[in-house]
């Protein structure tokens, strides 16, 4: 296993280019949940965002009732908002972070239902399952794990969420390969990701700074469609969130690789 507390490109740096990648995201996320670090972009994001999750579409009361700690404004969105959770479901939240998500889901299901939370950072995970223990929830767990290599069996789960993740992964098509796997038939994903409208420059995916900061590994549309389609998924929408341009521009103000991408939501289903 790499040096997760190695935190530059070429500190430890491992041959395999996606493991560079998840080494580099770790590395940075990691440090956020031991609250080394705020920052969310190239640059940080803005106050704001770190601070008022209103700006991604929460209400008060969905921030009220989340435990103190869980949101550490990194989202890009809300996918509760789509995702329109049923009592007695079982839900996966891929990335799950501290939690803000999975505890917001694990409300709107109930004791009859469950919520699994996945996430490769073992920091997040810690304080993640440190807030579900101060306050008692019990349908909520987290699993360490990578989303393109899921650690539950097939057709277990009822819906899938994710906040602002899947753009960090090295291998896109994985991710909905396994989302499709997990799922029960008749199963829907809501995700609230970061899109590209054009193809971004080979130097901005190769920047590290703009991938893990959710900018420089955006995928295109057409890229996100293929890719749910030939997993299996059918129903796929896609929407721009309103106030994009703004929340991306936050994230690293003034660079022209935040002109070319979005803050969308992203819905299918299962057959």
């Amino acid at each position: 296993m790499p040096d997760t507390d190695c935190c530059t490109p070429t500190c430890c740096a491992p041959s395999d280019p996606a493991e560079a990648i998840r080494q580099e995201v770790r590395a940075r996320y990691g440090a956020i949940a031991r609250e080394e670090s705020s920052c969310c972009g190239p640059s940080c994001c803005s106050e704001a965002v770190a601070t008022d999750a209103s700006v991604l579409g929460y209400s008060p009361t969905d921030q009220a009732n989340a435990p103190e700690g869980a949101n550490l404004g990194l989202g890009c969105g809300n996918p509760q908002a789509i995702a329109a959770l049923k009592s007695g479901e079982r839900v996966l939240d891929l990335g799950s972070g501290a939690g803000f998500d999975a505890f917001l889901a694990a409300r709107a299901v109930g004791p009859a239902g469950s919520v699994v939370g996945v996430d490769m950072t073992p920091d997040m995970l810690a304080r993640a399952r440190a807030n579900a223990a101060k306050t008692g929830v019990t349908n909520v767990e987290f699993r360490l794990g990578e989303i393109e290599h899921l650690p539950l069996p097939d057709s277990s789960v009822d819906v899938i969420i994710s906040n602002c993740v899947v753009n960090l992964s090295p291998d896109k098509p994985a991710v909905y390969r396994e989302a499709f796997r997990v799922l029960r038939p008749g199963g829907r994903v809501a995700i609230a990701d970061v899109l590209a409208r054009e193809r971004l420059s080979p130097e901005h995916r190769a920047d590290l700074a703009l991938l893990v900061g959710c900018i420089g590994g955006a995928a295109t549309v057409a890229e996100v469609e293929g890719w749910l389609a030939a997993a299996g998924f059918i129903d796929v929408v896609i929407r721009e969130k309103p106030g994009s341009a703004a929340l991306v521009d936050s994230w690293a103000p003034g660079h022209p690789a935040a002109r070319k991408v979005m803050s969308a939501t992203v819905e299918a289903r299962r057959p």
